[in-house]
């Protein structure tokens, strides 16, 4: 097993075209963003983030995976997430924890939420992540969703069983989305999904099929895309994002491994807002209108909120686990840290 580190300070929107370094470059940024006056100010963005409180974190995934990758360099899974939150809401950075530090996580730490993921992965080759869907209204007596995650990392219950537990569950939470998967190198790699605003039954992913795109013709065999909608929900960002992830993913095999990793934070930092949205309009109604340019691109940056975390994960054809995270530092978007984790699969 090995873990290895790196302190950055880097430019906070690597997709755009304007780059601030360090916290001088911050400073004027802020000066720069001041002399935009009307078309831009931080109550614009500010106000939106503070009303989108309740309605928690807004994160994205994208995932490809082949149990039986036919070449010998190629990956049996690819997954690349962000998590999009307040930057002052306590949290762990990625570690292994749990009975023998089995499971890696980071871990939430807002308080009644303790202890709840968003994004895991076990030595005995459990997996799961969670997206919040997007609604209205949020039920402030409802269970931590967090929960659900480290729950089925810690559990002996298979991935479908686990889900269809959950699903009969699913009304003592706000709306969720969450894969949960068995990796093993000798059975073979099965991956199911549960969202409780869709259907009443969890489902078991097929490598070789998803939902394309309405907007791009993607050769996404096995590859897939989740927000704040059900599974594969075509909201424009999330096309755009799946489109970038793919040609990253098409060039995985003649890629050294720190460049592939390297091209997936890129995609999951780009900040391009991608409107407009029908889709995100319709099912946010009302709620959504203040804060929809902010939201509307794979990765969110607000001043107090936006994306926090990326991760990215790799396993290969023996069952080697790469577990790399960005997450930013002291609530400041122009400073991260970037930690790697190795391990071999047991199962």
């Amino acid at each position: 097993m090995r873990y290895w580190k790196a302190f950055l300070v880097i430019p906070a929107r690597m997709g755009s075209r304007v780059h601030w370094q360090g916290r001088a470059g911050l400073a004027a940024g802020k000066q720069r963003l001041a002399g935009l006056g009307a078309a831009w100010s931080l109550r614009d963005c500010v106000a939106p983030c503070e009303q989108s409180c309740s309605q928690g974190p807004m994160c994205i995934i994208f995932f490809k995976f082949d149990p039986r990758p036919v070449s010998k360099n190629a990956y049996r899974l690819i997954l690349a997430a962000n998590r999009d939150e307040f930057y002052h809401r306590p949290s762990k950075l990625a570690d292994f924890w749990g009975n023998n530090n089995e499971v890696l996580s980071g871990l939430d730490m807002e308080e009644g939420k303790e202890g709840g993921t968003w994004l895991g992965i076990s030595t005995r080759g459990k997996l799961a992540a969670l997206t919040n869907y997007l609604q209205p209204r949020q039920d402030r007596d409802a269970r931590g969703r967090g929960e659900l995650v480290t729950h089925f990392l810690t559990t002996d219950m298979d991935s479908l069983s686990y889900l269809k537990k959950v699903s009969a569950e699913g009304h003592l939470y706000n709306g969720f989305n969450l894969i949960a998967a068995d990796l093993s190198t000798e059975k073979g790699d099965v991956v199911c999904y549960y969202g409780n605003r869709g259907e009443p039954e969890p489902v078991v992913l097929a490598p070789g099929g998803s939902i394309p795109c309405s907007f791009f013709q993607l050769r996404d065999g096995g590859t897939y895309g989740l927000s704040n909608a059900l599974l594969e929900t075509p909201w424009r960002k999330l096309c755009f994002g799946k489109q970038l992830f793919l040609e990253a993913v098409e060039r995985s095999q003649e890629l050294p491994k720190d460049a592939l990793i390297a091209q997936l934070l890129h995609v999951l930092n780009n900040d391009e807002a991608q409107l407009p949205d029908p889709a995100i309009e319709d099912q946010g109604r009302e709620y959504v209108q203040p804060f929809l340019s902010k939201y509307a691109a794979v990765c969110v940056r607000c001043p107090g909120y936006g994306t926090r975390t990326n991760t990215v994960i790799l396993v290969d054809a023996d069952g080697h686990v790469t577990f790399t995270e960005r997450s930013m530092l002291d609530k400041d978007p122009s400073c991260w840290e970037t930690s790697t984790h190795e391990f071999k699969l047991q199962s």
